[in-house]
């Protein structure tokens, strides 16, 4: 697929999130609500091509906000970027559900590996800065692998915004 401007994202997983697996908490409903102004301000500024990692949690929430504004503007495509067959593997059954939903509202999946390494999530990382001229960053401060794609970003020169988690 050829892709004019693109934005990724990063973020952390529902461990690392102050509510946890609970998206009825306040705090989540108003970050979703944050999430969806600067996605939507992103294409607003011209990208229409939006590349996801598709962990649990930031990575979830970011592409259920670009699915709900392809549904506003046809122009916005959607890529996975998936570390490795079988991602969601072990994960519980909603959730498995819910990626295998988003998968297939993906105008283009991307697989990186055929099967989990240990750099396998480094490599889709990479690869989604790689590929962006933004990055949003769903961040709170902590040391793993958001900060690791951040420093990363950084070295690529490509912009960054940081939506803090609170």
């Amino acid at each position: 697929m050829e892709h004019g401007k693109s934005c990724c994202f990063t973020g952390h997983r529902p461990a690392k999130l102050p509510w946890g697996y609970n998206e009825s908490d306040p705090r989540c409903v108003e970050f979703k609500q944050r999430l969806f102004a600067v996605i939507s301000a992103v294409y607003d500024s011209g990208i229409t091509h939006f590349i996801c990692g598709m962990a649990l949690g930031c990575d979830t929430y970011c592409a259920e906000t670009v699915l709900k504004l392809k549904n506003m503007h046809s122009d916005i495509t959607l890529q996975a970027a998936v570390p490795y067959s079988g991602q969601a593997d072990a994960w519980r059954e909603q959730d498995r559900r819910r990626y295998e939903r988003i998968l297939r509202s993906c105008d283009e999946v991307t697989v990186l590996s055929k099967q989990y390494t240990p750099a396998c999530m480094f490599t889709r990382n990479r690869f989604m800065v790689d590929n962006s001229d933004v990055l949003i960053a769903c961040y709170d401060g902590m040391s793993g692998g958001t900060l690791n794609t951040l420093r990363y970003a950084a070295k690529k020169d490509i912009e960054v915004i940081q939506l803090p988690i609170e």
